[in-house]
């Protein structure tokens, strides 16, 4: 059996086309761990595709292609899948988008897998070798994700990352914010990894690194001290994410350090109180980002801050409040979205309900488009302020501010990462405008292609 697996990007993220440099991308899990649950039996040969870091070519053989699709990259997953169907391919589509809206996907596949993957794609291929595939495959993931597979990161081609040795820990999240696809796509979930498990896989990696994919694996603060106290020995240097609860215990700092911490990406959203509270994110504290900052810090951790704009309370001095906190607070790498209602979130149905959504172009979900009517501006000045803020916080003005707060033991990443995000900022404007007037000019295609 001949299987492909295929990961599209979109317009901004993809190869050759896109403005994302190669020390801004690491591998993700996703294509990898599907390729080691493929059951010995079926000897199954095994190929994957990520468009993120090279062009998908379609030429190929296969008796099953499986694609993975997240909103912003729907209609390019359905466009590929339509394309090969019609060769006679069998084509699987699975991930976050066709999670959310299954009837949409199954239109473009002969099968579709919902959620977590681990139990649903080895049944799914055994099905398919015997000859009874089933249009739908669904199982819930339980509060213990234990005999994970290790990704076969053998398959992906190396030096197109920055690192390869992503790895998972927990799953899930168990907060509920009205704008994150988490709590729609996977309600309810926050599973752990044995400790012992994700210990014997970081084992495995060559170099003495490690990307965390998790979204917040300190939101069990015991599980999170136990894991970091079992790292400490392998002596690797590791990033990942957490919220501000992580600079907010001090143990658990302490031990996130000792454990080769050298980075984390925290979503802080706003530096208002009342658009966190108002976005359901009321477990940070925006009084206490300045000091979170600081102690992270303290102890050589770089952050990766993520904001966004469009919520419902904010007027145009946003952008510029938030671009001289990001300033003031020398936070390393600034990342600036739009909100985004995706499909079935807290904050989709609100907008619908409203009549406030302006399109459901998907390939404009993308976080850095505006899809909606914002309460106190226009949708062109959010989107205008949004581009501004990145042009602004990568100025060499604002890199040079922002590094001398960086730690040192990280200034190799920090360097490298800082400079990929100004070449970011530089070309956001001019791409993010061509492919919204393009995308503008095909709506009638791609409404099309949503509903078969």
């Amino acid at each position: 059996m001949k299987i492909q697996l295929l990961s599209p990007a979109g317009e901004i993220h993809r190869n050759g086309s896109g403005i994302f440099k190669r020390s801004l991308r690491y591998a993700p899990l996703t294509l990898t761990t599907l390729a080691a649950m493929v059951p010995k039996e079926l000897n199954a040969e095994v190929t994957i595709q990520d468009e993120g870091v090279e062009p998908i070519d379609l030429d190929f053989a296969a008796d099953l292609v499986g694609i993975t699709a997240i909103t912003g990259t729907s209609l390019r997953a359905y466009s590929i899948a339509d394309e090969l169907r019609a060769r006679g391919t069998t084509v699987v589509l699975g991930g976050v988008h066709p999670t959310l809206l299954p009837e949409e996907a199954a239109q473009h596949a002969d099968s579709i897998v919902m959620g977590y993957a681990e139990r649903a794609w080895p049944e799914l291929l055994r099905d398919f070798a015997a000859g009874r595939l089933q249009p739908r495959y669904h199982f819930p993931t339980g509060r213990v994700l234990s005999g994970l597979p290790i990704a076969r990161r053998d398959l992906l081609k190396r030096k197109r990352y920055a690192t390869v040795n992503s790895i998972e820990a927990t799953r899930g999240c168990p907060h509920k914010c009205e704008f994150c696809v988490v709590p729609t796509a996977w309600s309810g979930i926050y599973a752990h990894r044995p400790v012992e498990e994700v210990i014997a896989e970081l084992e495995t990696f060559s170099g003495k690194h490690a990307l965390f994919i998790d979204l917040s694996p300190v939101e069990d603060v015991q599980y999170a001290k136990a894991l970091y106290r079992a790292m400490i020995p392998l002596k690797i240097r590791w990033v990942g994410l957490a919220t501000t609860r992580l600079a907010e215990d001090p143990e658990l700092l302490q031990l996130a350090a000792a454990s080769g911490c050298k980075g984390v990406l925290i979503g802080f959203e706003s530096v208002s109180q009342n658009t966190l509270n108002g976005a359901q994110k009321h477990f940070h504290s925006a009084d206490r980002y300045a000091e979170n900052i600081r102690r992270l810090h303290d102890h050589g951790i770089g952050i990766q801050a993520c904001f966004v704009f469009g919520f419902d309370d904010e007027d145009e001095s946003v952008f510029e409040r938030t671009v001289e906190f990001v300033d003031r607070t020398k936070i390393d790498l600034p990342r600036y979205a739009v909100a985004t209602p995706f499909p079935g979130t807290s904050l989709y149905r609100r907008l619908e309900a409203q009549g406030r959504l302006l399109h459901r172009r998907w390939s404009l979900y993308d976080v850095e488009h505006v899809v909606f009517e914002p309460q106190r501006m226009t949708p062109e000045r959010l989107q205008e302020g949004l581009q501004w803020s990145w042009e602004q916080s990568y100025t060499w003005r604002s890199i040079f501010q922002r590094f001398t707060g960086a730690p040192w033991s990280i200034l190799t990443l920090w360097i490298s990462t800082n400079l990929g995000y100004r070449f970011f900022a530089e070309k956001l404007p001019s791409k993010a405008d061509g492919i919204y007037r393009e995308k503008l000019s095909t709506t009638i295609d791609e409404f099309a292609m949503t509903i078969g």
